[in-house]
């Protein structure tokens, strides 16, 4: 049996058959039935994933709110699970906010981050009274502060630090060093703090940082930790300012291959917390809220995506290519970032791995490559391949590019598929075209456009 298998869902198995099993369900059967691409999810994974969370820190640190991030994977039957599981959730956006609102997703559990929100965006957050406004920068206090006088309400905030601290990541995903557009820079954390502890508007309750993504190591949280510490203790001093949270961010790492494992979430925990305690023991402060904001870890290893090969083309000598029906339109990772995957061809599971080949995708561009150089049984046209941890930023960053068409989403359990997002249609794609004709021909200063 491939050791793959370890990468795909916690209820992945293998059939006596020799096929790759989901929640109980039949990949074979799941791609005959929707069609592909198309984008598996586990309820069993996505859940336990919240609770391991929950409860690693909540063991060691009872005062800690779990906050998904929902930039990782936005989708209202995923935010129910979200919700019935307590966690609270991490919105970039109107648009996030706005599916949130659709599900009645608790807004007092809700945190609004980014780095450029608009006065539109700031008045819907105050309108739907979200939990916590997290504030990234002057101008947006600022605003929010005009914002939150003329709605008559006064939000909790955090103040976002950008504490230039490298987290050894892919530089496009790495936040919280010194040249980033996300956060305030170290010469303006003290002029945030008693700019919004002298707004009578603005209510100060916490710190805020984000180092980046996909972090292997856990020595960048804790110098941040240190760091954003010391300077709570200096703002109490001069401002008699009180921590009352701290977010750490998210982050935290999932192993996409075989020889990239990511540290348990007990691990994480029982550094971030140790530290966490004994820094404001050290500093006289009075131990804060702890915010973690996992968005990957939750569902990267829950998703699972499912392809067609179709054409299997060999250059003698150089190599073979596996052409599947998507590819960058719905996982641009590899091609962005050189993200690496493993995969298994659904039903050769415990067939051995002779040939090695190159999965591509059909989109027009040679960047569109899936996985190089993998080695796999031999690989027909027809077959269907899964590649595991798939949850996180495919589908988010997902786009039309070659009017294809997004893939369908079904949620698995106990056996049994469920739709939870239909595949897109033609229609799909020219709804918000406007189609001008001849009726609509301008007349201005005299002159025809």
């Amino acid at each position: 049996m491939s050791n793959r298998i370890t990468l795909f869902p916690l209820t992945a198995a293998v059939s006596n058959a020799g096929y790759l099993t989901i929640g109980g369900a039949d990949p074979m059967a799941m791609a005959a039935e929707f069609g592909t691409p198309l984008y598996v999810f586990d309820e069993v994974t996505l859940r336990r994933k919240c609770q391991e969370f929950a409860g690693e820190f909540g063991r060691r640190y009872p005062d800690t709110t779990v906050i998904y991030a929902a930039k990782a994977f936005i989708n209202r039957a995923l935010l129910k699970i979200i919700s019935e599981e307590g966690l609270g959730l991490d919105v970039v956006s109107a648009g996030e906010l706005a599916i949130a609102q659709s599900v009645s997703f608790p807004m007092n559990k809700v945190y609004f981050h980014g780095n450029n929100k608009t006065a539109a965006e700031l008045k819907l957050a105050l309108e739907w009274r979200v939990g916590h406004v997290v504030v990234d920068n002057l101008n947006e206090l600022s605003m929010l502060a005009k914002i939150a006088n003329e709605n008559h309400s006064r939000p909790d905030i955090l103040l976002r630090l950008t504490p230039g601290i490298d987290p050894h990541t892919h530089q496009s995903i790495a936040t919280g060093v010194i040249d980033s557009k996300f956060g305030l820079s170290r010469n303006n954390w003290e002029v945030a703090v008693e700019t919004a502890m002298s707004t009578p508007e603005l209510n100060l309750v916490g710190l805020h940082f984000h180092l980046g993504s996909l972090l292997f190591e856990i020595e960048p949280y804790l110098a941040a930790i240190d760091l954003v510490l010391k300077f709570a203790a200096e703002m109490k001093q001069k401002y008699r300012f009180t921590l009352r949270e701290l977010d750490v961010g998210g982050g935290f790492a999932v192993q996409y291959t075989l020889d990239a494992p990511a540290p348990p979430v007990s691990q994480y925990a029982e550094a971030i917390t140790a530290k966490l305690n004994s820094q404001c023991q050290e500093l006289g402060l009075t131990p804060p809220r702890l915010i973690i904001e996992p968005g990957r870890a939750i569902v990267g290893q829950a998703g699972v995506a499912l392809y067609q090969v179709g054409v299997v083309k060999d250059i003698p000598g150089v190599r073979r290519y596996v052409a599947v029906d998507g590819g960058m339109g719905d996982n641009i990772r590899p091609a962005l970032y050189g993200s690496k995957y493993e995969a298994v061809v659904v039903s050769k599971v415990t067939a051995a791995n002779t040939d090695t080949v190159t999965i591509a995708g059909r989109f027009c561009e040679s960047g569109d490559i899936l996985i190089r150089d993998i080695a796999l049984p031999p690989v027909s046209p027809g077959d269907i391949i899964a590649i595991p941890d798939c949850g996180a930023y495919c589908l988010a960053m997902a786009s039309n590019y070659n009017a294809s068409l997004k893939p369908a989403i079904v949620l698995v359990k106990d056996g049994k598929a469920r739709l939870i997002r239909r595949r897109e249609t033609f229609d799909d794609l020219t709804r918000s075209d406007v189609l001008l004709t001849l009726r609509d021909v301008v007349t201005r200063g005299g002159r025809k456009y």
